[in-house]
């Protein structure tokens, strides 16, 4: 691919735009070299304004979002890609969230530009475990773990029972919940449906892959070891 098709799918500005950058002398290699647009260089050589290129094509992220975003590209108020370096949100292929999370819910998200990675992570086949921590309105009244395990519940307007998921009660009214599908709302409706109301919600693992450390807004790269750990060592 040539540098400046490169350049500008990676959300760097249009090609005219890169084009207008080359001349500039605005991209270089690691020894500070002026790059021309028809020089043939590794990725990981080329720098924008002395800084590393982002990542080609392929790329997995992971984010703390928190509570007041949406997973979308355009909404009236905030969106995930507010968190993120603004040029990502221009990248093509485009860097989509993996799953979403409602405005009201914080954790872990996932995002990729690779397609094949989105299918993978979200097929039913994976069985990728997603556990959600809930602080309730109600103190618990000692059942849901049975009721949620059971794979008979059925949600309102559904017609398919939901498959068992595992609760752990943290106190009265917290609780770690366990699912291995991902239905519309699907937390929130089940402590519904046991006549109880989720005050605030937090997704804090994926398969094997937890938030760690990762401050609330902040996002990080995903290596093979990462993806490794999210797959539970089969990646």
């Amino acid at each position: 691919m040539k540098l400046v098709k490169l350049i500008a799918n990676l959300g760097y500005g249009s090609r005219k735009d890169v084009a207008a950058m080359f001349r500039e002398g605005r991209i270089t290699d690691a020894q500070g070299e002026v790059l021309y647009a028809d020089d043939k260089v590794a990725h990981d050589v080329i720098r924008i304004d002395g800084e590393p290129l982002d990542p080609p094509a392929g790329m997995t992220l992971m984010l703390h979002k928190p509570v007041g975003y949406t997973c979308s590209t355009k909404d009236p108020g905030r969106v995930i890609y507010d968190l993120l370096p603004p040029r990502f949100r221009l990248r093509s292929p485009l860097l989509s969230s993996v799953g979403r999370l409602d405005r009201d819910t914080s954790g872990l998200l996932l995002m990729t530009d690779d397609g094949a990675q989105l299918h993978r992570i979200v097929s039913p086949k994976a069985k990728l475990a997603k556990v959600y921590e809930a602080t309730l309105a109600q103190e618990l009244r000692g059942d849901e773990a049975a009721v949620f395990a059971s794979g008979t519940l059925m949600l309102e307007s559904e017609t398919t029972p939901l498959a068992p998921a595992a609760l752990e009660v943290r106190d009265a009214r917290r609780a770690a919940l366990t699912l291995t599908e991902g239905r519309y709302h699907q937390v929130r409706r089940m402590f519904a449906a046991v006549g109880n109301h989720v005050d605030a919600l937090h997704r804090s693992r994926i398969g094997g892959l937890s938030l760690g450390d990762l401050p609330a807004g902040r996002w990080r790269l995903l290596d093979a070891g990462d993806l490794e750990t999210l797959f539970g060592g089969k990646a």
